[in-house]
C-alpha cells in the first residue's frame, strides 16, 4: 500500500436498494490516499454502484461515507465534482448530437463579452483536454460519427480534465484497443505519481495485477475482502467473486465432426472499409475472426446480416443470400452485436419483449402476438441461460451487462440460427458470466451451428475456435489453426509486423 492515510475514503455500511433488489448490503471497506484500489466481482455484484454512491449518481439508503476524516453526502454528481471526485462510466453518456468539443466543455462553455460562445477558446480547450491522455481527435466531430472506442476516449478525457483528486474508473477498457489501454495505463501511472487516488472497476484480472495497489471483491452486494496485490493470484481471486473455483473451459465442439459448410463468403467488399473477403465456415464450427479496432471485423459481420450494403456473395447452406437483414434472418442467420445496449436490446422494453423481438413472426396469428406462447418461450429459455432478473417484465436497462447479453443469445436460440456471428460476446461481462457464455456457444457448435466469433479478447478467441481469420486494414491477411495460434502470433499478423513471413495454414 501506498504510503497515503490507509482511511482516506471509508465507506461504512453502506446499502443500496433498487426496486426491491438489494445491490449493496452493509458494505464496508477503505481506500488509502493515492493508490489505485482495485474493485472486482461478478455483474450485479455492486461495484459500479458503489462507485455511483460515491459519485453522487446514487444516494445510499444507510451508512455513510467519510473522505479525509470527513464524513460526506452527495446529493448529485455536480456535489461529488466540486468535492473533487470524478468518474468514467462504463455507460457511455453524451448528447449525441453534439460535437466532441460541446461535450467535453459543457457546462463550462467560454465566453466572449461575458455572452457570447467562443468557438475557438472551446476547440483549444476540449483538444488540450484530449491531449493529456495522449488522443489527437478532431474536436468539431458529432459525438454520434465517434466509435464506441473513441467516445470512451472523450469520456476519460472529460474526467481526466476536471482536475478531480479521486477518480473512479468504470470498465474503462471495455470498448479500447490493446493500444488505447496501455495509453490509459500510461496516465493511470502518471495520476498516481500526481497523488491522485482511483477506484478501478474491472472484470479483466491482468488489468487489476498491471495497475492496483489493493483489491476488493464484493459478490451479490457484500464486501467479501480486500488484498494487497502481492497476496493475490488469480485462482483466488476467482473463487471470491463468484464463490468457487473455475477451471480453463475446455471446448467440446473440438471433438466432435464438422459437418457440411453453411456459410460461403466470396469475394465481400465495401471499400474502404474492407475489399475481397472470402472465407468458409461448417456447421458444428466455431471461426474466429481476429484484429485490431477498426481492421473492419465488424463490419463484415453487419455486411453478412444485410445491414450495411457490399458487393461479392454471402451463401447459407448453398443458397445464395439477398443483401437484407429480412432475407438473412429467414435463411438462419442470427447476429449477437458489437455494442449489445444500441445494437442488440431495446434498453427500455421488458426482458420477455426483447427476447421475442427476433421471432415476432413466428409468435403471430393474423397479425396478433400470441402472449401466452411469448411468455412460455421467455421463461424456458431464461431457464435454461439462468438469466438473473427480478421478473420477464423488469426493462433490459435493469441488467446486468452478462444478462443482458444472455437475452440476445437466447432471442436468436430460440429463432433456431443455423449461422450465429457473435461479435464481442463477453464484453463487459464478469469471468462467471463469461464462463456460462463460452460454455453455450460451445453447445450451440456441437448442436451444429456454424458460428463466425470476433473478439478482442485474444485467449477467448484461441480457446474457443477452431481456426482464426485475421483482418489488418480491411483484408484477411492470414488463417491459424487453433494448435498454431499464439497470442504473440496473432499480435503480430494483426499488427502487420513481420507480415511478409505470415503465410496461410490450412485448417
Amino acid at each position: 500500500m501506498p504510503p497515503g492515510d490507509a482511511d482516506y475514503i471509508r465507506f461504512t455500511s453502506i446499502t443500496k436498494r433498487f426496486a426491491g433488489v438489494t445491490a449493496l448490503d452493509d458494505v464496508t471497506l477503505s481506500i488509502a490516499r493515492g493508490e489505485c484500489h482495485g474493485l472486482m466481482g461478478e455483474n450485479g455484484a455492486g461495484k459500479s454502484t458503489l462507485g455511483k454512491v460515491l459519485a453522487g449518481i446514487h444516494r445510499p439508503d444507510a451508512g455513510w461515507i467519510t473522505i479525509d476524516g470527513q464524513d460526506r453526502a452527495f446529493h448529485s454528481p455536480r456535489d461529488a465534482a466540486r468535492a473533487g471526485i470524478g468518474m468514467v462510466h462504463q455507460e457511455l453518456a453524451f448528447c449525441p448530437d453534439l460535437s466532441v468539443a460541446e461535450n467535453l466543455c459543457m457546462g463550462q462553455y467560454p465566453r466572449r463579452l461575458g455572452c457570447f460562445l467562443d468557438r475557438r477558446a472551446m476547440y483549444r480547450r476540449a483538444s488540450a483536454l484530449l491531449a493529456e491522455i495522449g488522443v489527437d481527435l478532431d474536436v468539431r466531430r458529432n459525438m454520434r460519427a465517434l466509435s464506441t472506442a473513441q467516445e470512451q476516449l472523450v469520456q476519460i478525457a472529460s474526467a481526466v480534465g476536471t482536475g478531480a483528486n479521486v477518480l473512479v474508473f468504470d470498465e474503462p477498457t471495455s470498448s479500447l484497443s490493446e493500444a488505447e489501454a496501455q495509453r490509459l495505463f500510461s496516465l493511470i501511472d502518471a495520476l498516481r505519481r500526481r497523488g491522485v487516488t482511483m477506484i478501478y472497476v474491472t472484470h479483466r484480472l491482468p488489468e487489476v495485477f498491471r495497475l492496483c495497489d489493493r483489491i476488493s471483491v464484493l459478490r451479490d452486494g457484500r464486501h467479501v475482502g480486500t488484498l494487497q496485490r502481492s497476496q493475490a493470484t488469480e485462482d483466488r481471486l476467482v473463487q471470491m467473486m463468484i464463490g468457487r473455483p473455475i477451471e480453463q473451459y475446455f471446448p467440446q465442439h473440438l471433438s466432435r465432426p464438422q459437418g457440411p459448410v453453411l456459410l460461403r463468403v466470396r469475394s465481400l467488399s465495401a471499400p474502404p472499409r474492407f475489399r475481397d473477403i472470402s472465407f468458409e465456415v461448417r456447421a458444428g464450427e466455431i471461426v474466429g475472426l481476429a484484429g485490431l479496432v477498426g481492421s473492419g471485423r465488424s463490419e463484415v459481420a453487419r455486411a453478412i446480416f444485410g445491414l450495411d450494403a457490399a458487393s461479392g456473395i454471402v451463401e447459407v447452406d448453398g443458397q445464395s443470400l439477398p443483401r437484407s437483414v429480412r432475407r438473412a434472418m429467414r435463411s438462419g442467420i442470427g447476429l449477437v452485436p458489437e455494442d449489445r445496449k444500441r445494437q442488440g436490446l431495446v434498453l427500455m422494453m421488458s426482458c420477455r419483449r426483447n427476447f421475442s423481438l427476433a421471432m415476432l413472426d413466428r409468435l403471430s396469428a393474423l397479425g396478433f402476438l400470441r402472449q401466452s406462447r411469448e411468455r412460455q418461450l421467455a421463461a424456458d429459455y431464461f431457464r435454461r441461460l439462468n438469466v438473473k432478473a427480478p421478473s420477464m417484465e423488469t426493462p433490459a436497462a435493469a441488467l446486468s451487462g452478462g444478462n443482458q447479453q444472455k437475452i440476445v443469445l437466447a432471442k436468436w436460440l430460440a429463432r433456431g440460427a443455423k449461422v450465429l456471428i457473435v461479435d464481442e460476446p463477453t464484453r463487459g461481462v464478469d469471468v462467471g458470466a463469461k464462463a456460462a457464455i463460452h460454455a453455450l456457444i460451445d453447445d450451440l457448435a456441437q448442436s451444429g451451428v456454424a458460428i463466425l466469433l470476433i473478439s478482442s479478447e485474444l485467449p477467448e478467441i484461441i480457446n474457443l475456435s477452431t481456426r482464426i481469420l485475421v483482418m489488418r486494414e480491411g483484408r484477411l491477411v492470414g488463417e491459424i489453426a487453433r494448435q498454431d495460434a499464439t497470442q504473440e502470433r496473432l499480435l503480430r499478423m494483426m499488427a502487420g509486423v513481420a507480415a511478409g513471413q505470415e503465410h496461410r495454414s490450412q485448417p
